[in-house]
């Protein structure tokens, strides 16, 4: 893409780029005492069925995912014109995900000024490896890869890993704004759940909030994996990594039914998202519509999504995500042909 499309792009997408406060203030009142009610009437429905007390729980996670939206705008900056505003519902709503606001705020500024660059890979990331460097790592280092690209352990363990560990210690070079903004959610959710476990005792609380939180985490992970996790996704070493690219190319278009869409908070238009993280989650369909360029982005349905679970490793020579199967194959076919190339020794009676 050439550097006035490019500007023009930007040109375009820009108008939608403009938080609405009565949209975000409805937003927050069609999201977040949801979660407050379903969490009751969860709690409530002990005394009925452990069966419908799960499954409320499972659609307050929902509204979770939506409150999680509502956070990662305010990172963003875009949820409100005033920064401040920005800040405090940011840290509230981060206490309700259980994310530390201005940790998850700076790591996931590093994830859009790096994203699909592959010279910048480890921050606010899935961990991804070329076939390079799989074929040049350890045996363990090989396992440990395996063991952590596993659906069981990305969808399984890593929303525990995230609300139990990541979310909960700061990084050795955070600066004191971010540490205290850490200290504070982890006071206040050790606080709040205390409470709760001393009210409606510990099994209750587990069984409503561990499934809700869970639930939530889980379909985070997998929303951020799918819309950077496909066949033909963009990587490139930083000498030719482009950003406008990153986002066009790099990320999805995850065309999902209206009502998750509703329930996702418009993030499958994730294209739309990298190339201007500034439009706020309400306007990224209409940007996307009016848009024509945008329409360009790999789009992903629910049946192709799962496709995607297949792909391990990205080959940067063939611009491309591959199975471990395939990676074994062409790890294979490059040591047949060091052999066939390999000077043959000639004897002579």
């Amino acid at each position: 893409m050439s550097k006035e499309k490019t500007k023009q792009l930007h040109k375009d997408v820009a108008p939608f780029a403009k938080s609405d406060l009565k949209k975000s203030v409805f937003q927050m009142l069609n999201t977040i005492p949801p979660v407050f009610i379903l969490w009751f009437l969860a709690y409530q429905s002990l005394n009925v069925s452990v069966v419908l007390t799960i499954a409320l729980a499972i659609t307050a996670a929902f509204f979770v995912v939506r409150t999680f939206i509502i956070f990662h705008d305010c990172t963003h900056g875009s949820f409100f014109r005033n920064k401040k505003a920005n800040n405090i519902v940011g840290t509230i709503t981060g206490v309700l995900t259980l994310f530390p606001y201005e940790k998850w705020k700076r790591e996931h500024s590093i994830h859009h000024a790096t994203s699909s660059n592959l010279d910048k890979r480890g921050v606010g990331d899935i961990w991804v490896m070329t076939v390079e460097e799989y074929e040049n790592a350890s045996k363990w280092q090989r396992l440990g890869y395996r063991f952590y690209r596993n659906p069981i352990v990305l969808f399984g363990f890593g929303p525990l890993y995230l609300v139990l560990i990541a979310g909960r210690f700061n990084r050795k070079d955070a600066r004191k704004k971010e540490r205290m903004n850490t200290y504070l959610i982890n006071v206040i959710l050790l606080a709040m759940y205390s409470g709760l476990i001393a009210l409606i005792g510990w099994q209750s609380f587990l069984l409503i909030q561990g499934t809700m939180m869970f639930t939530a985490a889980a379909l985070g992970i997998w929303l951020f994996y799918i819309q950077h996790t496909f066949e033909d996704s963009y990587f490139e070493e930083e000498s030719e990594w482009d950003y406008v690219k990153a986002a066009v190319e790099g990320s999805s278009y995850y065309q999902l039914p209206r009502v998750l869409q509703w329930a996702t908070g418009n993030i499958g238009f994730h294209h739309v998202h990298h190339l201007a993280p500034r439009v706020p989650n309400y306007n990224l369909e209409m940007a996307h519509e009016l848009t024509p360029p945008l329409h360009q982005a790999t789009t992903i349905t629910l049946k192709t999504s799962l496709e995607s679970l297949r792909y391990r490793l990205y080959d940067p020579a063939n611009k491309k995500f591959i199975t471990f199967r395939e990676a074994k194959q062409s790890i294979m076919n490059k040591e047949k042909l060091k052999i066939d190339l390999k000077p043959k020794r000639t004897t002579f009676d």
